[in-house]
Parts: structure tokens; sequence; C-alpha cells
């Protein structure tokens, strides 16, 4: 009995402080969305006052000129690497080739020194038996300026000399890039020093049959606007070289590789190779490497 009552009394007492204790604290009538804001403009306040926040606009965005490549002021040093100067050579093909009509030697070989935008743009072109000098040797010197993703538009001077013929000199507008599905691609129109028009395109594709194993198809074509006999060309289609060759790249940049090519004159311009006594076909098995840095 008295084990009962002092139960009892203890349970009241408990009841009694926890009743207490809920009409003691203050009920907050304000709608959620207004204690939220209050919440999190208090601690906007709070983080403003940490130590090494900086909110004077003066410091955040100074004041003065801007630097054109990125918008931060004038006086501070350039961190973008777009705007360093970088070099880059290909020799893209230095081959042996022969053939019925005897044995020959050609390079391509091209390169450049610049930024990520503007570039100057070098290309040389060459070839002739291997028993003597070259008969054909191309350079050209171009200024090279990025206009979209992977393509490029080339302004510049062409020089060529010849062994059959007089040095001809022309004005050169190009473009160069990879067109879609992985194609090299190169285009540029000439303008001779007599006024003489003429068009070259290049494509390459590259087939990787394995990491390092890699075959490559080519197709050059040659158009010309106008006559022009002391050159031996004809207007029209003038000639194309197509060629297959399989490489392997021991390291990225150097690959030896084995092939064929095919050269062929058309037209006009095959009529007065024939009356020179000059091929209008021609097919090689050609042996080179090719290498970049």
């Amino acid at each position: 009995m008295r084990n009962s009552i002092l139960d009892g009394a203890i349970a009241l007492v408990l009841l009694g402080s926890i009743s207490t204790a809920i009409n003691a604290a203050p009920e907050d009538t304000r709608p959620a969305e207004l204690a939220g804001s209050e919440n999190r403009q208090r601690d906007t306040e709070e983080s403003d006052s940490l130590p090494g926040k900086i909110t004077d606009p003066d410091i955040v965005l100074p004041p003065g000129d801007r630097a054109s490549f990125s918008g931060a002021p004038a006086g501070w040093k350039n961190f973008i690497p777009d705007s360093k100067i970088y070099t880059f050579t290909i020799l893209d093909r230095l081959e042996y080739g022969a053939s019925d009509e005897g044995d020959s030697y050609l390079w391509g070989i091209q390169g450049w020194v610049g930024g990520d935008y503007n570039k100057l743009w070098w290309k040389t072109e060459g070839e002739g038996p291997t028993s003597g000098d070259p008969e054909t040797v191309e350079l050209q010197a171009l200024y090279y300026r990025t206009i979209a993703p992977f393509w490029g538009a080339q302004a510049g001077l062409r020089h060529d000399t010849t062994s059959s013929g007089p040095d001809t000199s022309y004005a050169v507008l190009g473009l160069q890039g990879l067109a879609p599905y992985w194609f090299e691609t190169a285009t540029a129109l000439f303008v001779s020093d007599e006024g003489d028009v003429s068009f070259r395109g290049e494509l390459e594709y590259d087939f990787l049959l394995t990491q390092r194993l890699i075959l490559q198809p080519r197709l050059e074509f040659n158009l010309s606007a106008s006559d022009v006999p002391e050159r031996g060309l004809a207007s029209g289609l003038n000639s194309t070289e197509m060629g297959l060759r399989l490489r392997y790249e021991i390291k990225r940049e150097f690959a030896p590789y084995i092939g064929v090519r095919w050269e062929q004159l058309y037209g006009d311009t095959g009529d007065i190779a024939e009356n020179a006594g000059e091929p209008t076909s021609v097919t090689s098995l050609v042996l080179g490497f090719r290498v970049w840095f």
C-alpha cells in the first residue's frame, strides 16, 4: 500500500514537469518561408564576417584597363597557355620509289611556329630521280589563323623551282584542317606572278589496324583555270596522285612505311607530256619513313 502511493506521487511529479516545459516553450507562428529567409540572412551575415572573405568590389573587380585575351587587369601576368609559342615539324613523306620509269625520291615536309590561333606555317615538297638533282622543288611560307575548331585559314607565298622551266612565284590562299569523319584536308588556291590561277586539294585518312599499325590512303589533285604551256599544264584537271601506305609506329614520333604511289596526267596536260617524251602514268612501289617532333 505504501509503495503504491509512492509510485503514484512520482508519476504525478513527472507529468507536471513535462506539462510545465511544454507550456513554457514559445510558439513560432511565423510562416516557414519567412523563418527560412531570416535563417539564411543570418548565415550570410555570419559568413561575410569570416576571416579572409573579400567583399570590397574594388578588390574583387579592380578598376582600370583590361587584357583583351582574358579580361583580367592589364598589369596582371598572363597565365593563359594559348598565348605561349610552340613549334611543330612533320616529315610526312620521305620516301624512295621504284617504278618502270626509274627510281626516284620524294619528300613532303611541313611545320609551324606560333600559338593556338596565329602561326607561321611553312611547307616544302620535291621529287627527282635518285641519280640526279630534284626535278621540282616547292616552298611555301604562310600565315595561319584558326577560324574554327580543327580548321584554319592560310595566306602567303609559294615559290617553285623546276629543272625544265622557269621559276614561278604564287600568292596562296587556303584552308587546312580536320574534316568530318577524321579526314586530314588541305586545299589551296594559287595565283602566279603571270596571273595564272590553279587549285590543289589533298586528303588523307588513317585506318588504325592496331594501335601501331596504320593504313593511310592519300589523294592529291591539281586543277588549272588556264593553259600554262611553259609549265606543261593545260586548263582543267591536270593530274592526280593516289597513294596507299602501311606504316608501323615504333614510336609515335617515328614510323617506317611501305606502300604504292600512282601518278596520272589528264587531257591536254597528258598530251603535252607525251609530246615531250614523258610518261602520263607512273606506278611506284615506295619505301620511306614518317617523323614528327
